[in-house]
């Protein structure tokens, strides 16, 4: 079989809008925001003040507010991935025992396409007090458990987990899909094989599915931990950061900064701060599902 070359030119006519699209959408505002974090600006006036590296320190060293809203950010981050386990095993389940699984993980991929507007309000309701029409405390006294309510989002101490508990419900569709997906296009040659070797359900699954499906699974890893970092519309629908900073996760923090206490060279340290954590854990993240590649090759 022949292979045709593509002379480079060609190839550079394709990938150069594309290229020079990404570079004024996404590198340009990146370094834009780098050399704002170094400014003493409110985001409105002409006036701009070179502060150097002092929205950084004042970051680092005096906010009280930042290495909290880090440290739930990485919780946050961390919480996302422990469905995607649990998402890999269901879609091997039902690509083996469901005739019609396609249908069931359409069911499931329901809440990724609704408006984090509208779910953040669904759940608010779910969450609110029984004064208040809240389901989540009806049912639960309904069962005799009324030690167990609580104020899911104005209490401090539980308000980010009641959060968490929405993401990992909205997402799972989405990575339930992804995980379908892979499973359902490795070869059925390879489960006949190990067969008749005697590898059959489980036993095929740790010598075959886990291995091949493993770049599929850093997918949905990197989304999910990436997508996290980033976190912001559904915190600011259900709490917008309260109760007194509680669910401030790091993109939140950055907006009130910005836009709220008019301190947007300060908020653009933070954004700064940000793309440098995703870059960090992208980077961490592919090496080590690089060598697990490798391992299982």
């Amino acid at each position: 079989m022949k292979v045709l070359k593509v002379p480079a030119r060609t190839i550079a006519v394709f990938v150069l809008p594309c290229l020079l699209l990404y570079v004024c959408l996404v590198f340009a505002p990146i370094l834009v925001s780098f050399y704002t974090g170094l400014l003493q600006w409110d985001g409105i006036t002409t006036t701009k003040t070179f502060a150097g590296l002092d929205n950084f320190k004042e970051m680092f060293f005096h906010d009280p507010v930042f290495w909290p809203s880090v440290k739930r950010t990485l919780l946050y981050a961390v919480a996302s991935m422990v469905e995607i386990p649990f998402c890999l095993l269901m879609a091997i389940l039902l690509n083996r025992y469901v005739r019609k699984g396609n249908t069931l993980v359409s069911i499931y991929f329901t809440p990724v396409i609704l408006s984090v507007v509208i779910i953040g309000q669904l759940w608010k309701t779910i969450y609110d007090p029984v004064s208040m029409g809240g389901m989540l405390n009806g049912v639960l006294i309904s069962l005799g458990l009324d030690s167990w309510t609580h104020n899911w989002i104005t209490e401090p101490k539980i308000a980010m987990f009641a959060l968490y508990a929405v993401s990992l419900w909205q997402y799972f569709g989405y990575h339930l899909l992804i995980q379908y997906t892979g499973v359902q296009n490795i070869p059925d040659e390879l489960y006949e094989a190990a067969k008749i070797d005697g590898a059959d359900g489980f036993k095929a699954d740790r010598y075959i599915t886990f291995p091949l499906i493993i770049p599929i699974f850093k997918i949905s890893i990197v989304l999910a931990f990436i997508g996290s970092l980033q976190a912001f519309d559904l915190v600011m629908v259900m709490t917008a950061g309260g109760p007194a900073h509680a669910t401030d996760v790091i993109s939140t923090h950055m907006y009130n900064s910005s836009f709220l206490s008019f301190k947007y060279g300060y908020g653009s340290a933070i954004a700064s701060f940000l793309v440098i954590l995703c870059l960090v854990f992208t980077a961490s993240i592919n090496t080590i599902f690089n060598k697990l590649e490798k391992k299982f090759s």
